[in-house]
């Protein structure tokens, strides 16, 4: 693959009241391999990150501005940068800010739209606070769900990655009770079949799906429990009836260290503290989160803003780096998945 055929990859640089801009100019400019894989460009402020740049021990000098993401250099001594919006390197790190929270949600906005004119080839998101996005009039519920109106889709699932594994979940950032009105037959269906269409576009049409039962010991016949009989169970079996290769609802407590340990590569839990408690617990920065579901690829850290530790130096890009790497290997071969 050549220089110009690499995948541009549009990194938005998340809140720039927390470690998104600081995580954004050490992949960048620290990690010269990625150069090899991708052509990284930054989606945000330049002046916020010329001063995370400069946080770093760098020179500020390396942030440039682009006008078109066609114009990246791919010159790992840079920092390149499509403006959007004013310079906001007057805001506070570490403090809640509506104004951080527009333009974090604007830098997404940004991106979705140069990925529907393909001038970018897939997303990576540096993480945005929820408070401060909603402070600033934008009222998702997370980066997800901001994706898929943008993109106009209605079928999706936020997927955690680490390694070979894939979560998929059915919910994500509602509230426990909204997550149990939430698990329907119909959408455990089409969260199983967006697991098999994934599973096929990586090669694997014939992998094992396993599905995550929602109460105590899947319900335990009914004991503890009637949804995993009255709606897990109806939907693993007409998706059987289809051709898909799944199981469940087996135990999440049995299904999971399973899935760690090499059984189970595809797996669908159904709320998020389901997945992400025990994910993070494994794997902690080795993690990514994926969305499917949209026409282009994206690929995001599996952390938050980090307010604490928000214009220290102190963050840590290692999941950044693996969100990249991610993008970079599913952006060629993306299909929109459904």
């Amino acid at each position: 693959m050549t220089a110009a055929t690499l995948p541009l990859l549009g990194v938005t640089i998340g809140d720039v009241a927390g470690v998104g801009p600081e995580i954004t100019a050490k992949a960048l400019l620290q990690h010269p391999g990625l150069r090899s894989i991708c052509r990284p460009i930054a989606i945000g402020d330049a002046a916020v990150l010329a001063r995370a740049v400069q946080l770093i021990g760098g020179d500020p000098a390396a942030v440039k501005t682009l006008d078109a993401p066609a114009h990246a250099s791919n010159d790992p001594r840079l920092l390149e940068v499509i403006q959007e919006g004013r310079a906001l390197d007057h805001v506070v790190p570490g403090v809640i800010s509506a104004e951080a929270g527009d333009a974090a949600a604007r830098y997404v906005i940004r991106a979705c739209a140069l990925a529907r004119s393909k001038e970018i080839d897939g997303i990576v998101t540096a993480p945005l606070n929820k408070e401060a996005m909603h402070a600033g009039g934008h009222l998702w519920p997370g980066h997800t769900e901001l994706l898929a109106h943008e993109f106009g889709v209605e079928r999706y699932s936020l997927v955690l990655s680490a390694k070979d594994l894939f979560i998929f979940h059915i919910s994500t950032h509602v509230s426990l009770r909204q997550a149990i009105e939430a698990l329907t037959r119909d959408r455990t269906l089409e969260v199983i079949r967006l697991t098999h269409s994934f599973a096929r576009a990586c090669g694997q049409a014939h992998a094992v799906i396993a599905v995550a039962g929602l109460n105590p010991h899947a319900g335990e016949n009914r004991l503890f429990g009637n949804e995993d009989a009255d709606i897990i169970e109806p939907a693993v079996k007409t998706a059987r009836a289809e051709g898909i290769n799944v199981v469940g609802p087996i135990p999440a407590d049995a299904l999971i260290p399973a899935a760690v340990r090499g059984k189970y590569q595809f797996i669908v839990v159904c709320y998020h503290d389901q997945g992400h408690a025990p994910f993070k617990a494994v794997y902690g920065d080795e993690g990514v989160n994926i969305t499917v579901g949209l026409p282009t690829v994206r690929v995001s850290v599996d952390h938050g803003t980090a307010f604490d530790i928000a214009g220290t130096g102190l963050a840590r890009e290692a999941s950044l780096v693996l969100a990249m790497r991610r993008a970079a290997a599913l952006a060629p071969g993306w299909i929109h998945v459904s």
